[in-house]
């Protein structure tokens, strides 16, 4: 008897196949979306030359795309329980696609801005929902594979950015940037509607006070961060916004507790294991966000390396990324998401200490092997961190967990890149090289990122060592049964 075909397209795949094109589909989204903060930072004096104004002026374009990020991130979650996830990720796609050709298409400078903030609504939307898609579609067993997935565009995007929109802006055009986002993003929605079940979860009154308390303090927060990492830095005006940001989002957490109809669950807080995820994982966050920062500069203004050999550099972190892939599940099963985050945790922080010791006269070897363990390292860090997330969460708890989660992500991004210039600026200022800054201010700068590395270790500390088993399998779980 031959099976009939499925009103669904997404049950014409089988389930754990499903969930495994689902990761890579949403992977894909998220390199594109991550890739679009990051890659026009190269191609900024041609974009300037074409719009007629300053390059200095172009710096609105990233920033409005990183607020419009930060803003709707916080209703991502709400828009996918009364839509449904299949719809608002496909449609997200949708519009930051649609947004891209506008940004390639631009002719004005007012008019680009308009497209980026379009642009970071769609991205918005695209990352959270889509994590919530992975989540939903891949059983607890299968869930540091599918984290793992989805985790490496992150970490590949601030690498390949710069580089990549240097080399398309000088061999073609900078609008070619954005025009490759069309076939990406067409393929994704079509992938999108086939795979993805659309189940709206219960609907709810939309909550205006959380939202404009939790989405205005992440954007002022973010800005006000974003504002530090430039020089000269404005520490009155910057420090205001980053102060005002971090207190509208108390103001938002003391109100999502309190109304009867919260924009975002916050009940994912009562779980051990997310809690860790946020607060100790966020430190961490903070320490490997600054290395995209600090190490590109001390490459070039302390050693004198060109931008190819510096690039170079970072290609070797992104090497080390993707080579501790496939060993990550392994690693897990036989350390634990406890051990793995204290082991591994020490040898990011030992990474960056490596980064103190170097000076021009540091074998080149020895610093291209440095940033390959840097990278497997940081790799298996952030996996291990985003999948504890998610461990032991309920699936009512989903939806309010992947938009804190996401929230803590952009917030803990903005943060590192803050906190490696406030420390090379901390650093100038000690050693009195303010804007020309030498080795002993990066090893300053890198001995307190060191620093904070193993701070995230404390709250690591406190899990229990069967804390996530019956995700990582580790086989202290079958003891813990017997």
């Amino acid at each position: 008897m031959t099976s009939q075909p499925t009103d669904n397209p997404a049950q014409d795949v089988g389930p754990a196949r499903r969930g495994r094109l689902i990761a890579f589909l949403v992977a894909a989204a998220f390199f594109m979306e991550n890739l679009d903060a990051t890659v026009i930072t190269t191609a900024v004096p041609a974009m300037a030359q074409s719009f007629g104004v300053l390059p200095v002026n172009l710096s609105i374009g990233i920033s409005a795309y990183l607020l419009a990020l930060a803003v709707f991130i916080p209703m991502s979650g709400w828009v996918a329980d009364r839509f449904g996830p299949r719809s608002v990720f496909a449609g997200a796609v949708l519009l930051f696609t649609l947004a891209s050709v506008a940004c390639g298409l631009a002719q004005s400078l007012p008019v680009f801005v308009a497209a980026r903030i379009v642009q970071g609504i769609g991205g918005a939307l695209m990352v959270p929902v889509g994590r919530l898609v992975v989540l939903r579609s891949t059983p607890k067993s299968g869930l540091v594979k599918a984290i793992a997935t989805i985790t490496w565009p992150g970490l590949a995007a601030p690498v390949l950015g710069p580089p990549l929109g240097g080399w398309i802006a000088s061999t073609w055009s900078w609008h070619w940037i954005f025009f490759l986002n069309v076939p990406l993003g067409a393929v994704a929605i079509v992938l999108a509607l086939r795979w993805i079940d659309d189940a709206p979860g219960k609907a709810r009154p939309f909550d205006w006070i959380g939202f404009a308390a939790s989405g205005v303090g992440l954007a002022a927060l973010m800005y006000g961060l974003e504002l530090m990492s430039h020089a000269p830095i404005d520490w009155v005006f910057a420090g205001a916004l980053a102060v005002g940001g971090a207190a509208s989002l108390v103001f938002a957490l003391w109100h999502l507790r309190r109304t009867a109809h919260p924009l975002v669950d916050l009940s994912p807080f009562s779980v051990q294991t997310f809690r860790v995820s946020i607060f100790g994982g966020s430190l961490f966050r903070v320490a490997i966000g600054s290395a995209p920062f600090l190490l590109p500069l001390m490459f070039q203004l302390a050693f004198g390396f060109s931008m190819v050999a510096s690039g170079f550099m970072m290609l070797a972190l992104f090497a080390g990324n993707l080579g501790m892939k496939p060993a990550t599940s392994f690693v897990m099963r036989r350390l634990g998401f406890k051990g793995t985050l204290l082991i591994n945790g020490f040898m990011v922080a030992l990474g960056f200490a490596a980064c103190v010791a170097f000076s021009a006269s540091t074998p080149l070897a020895v610093m291209v092997a440095v940033m390959v363990l840097s990278g497997m390292c940081r790799s298996m860090q952030f996996t291990a961190i985003n999948t504890l997330a998610f461990c032991d969460t309920t699936p009512g708890q989903t939806s309010g967990a992947t938009t804190l989660f996401s929230m803590a992500q952009q917030a803990s991004a903005g943060v590192g890149i803050a906190f490696g210039a406030i420390g090379l600026s901390i650093a100038e200022r000690f050693t009195g090289h303010a804007g020309a800054p030498e080795v002993q201010d990066f090893r300053i700068a890198f001995g307190l990122v060191t620093v904070v590395a193993l701070l995230a270790l404390v709250d690591a500390l406190a899990l229990p060592k069967d804390a996530g088993n019956r995700v990582s399998r580790h086989p202290a779980s079958a003891s813990a049964k017997a």
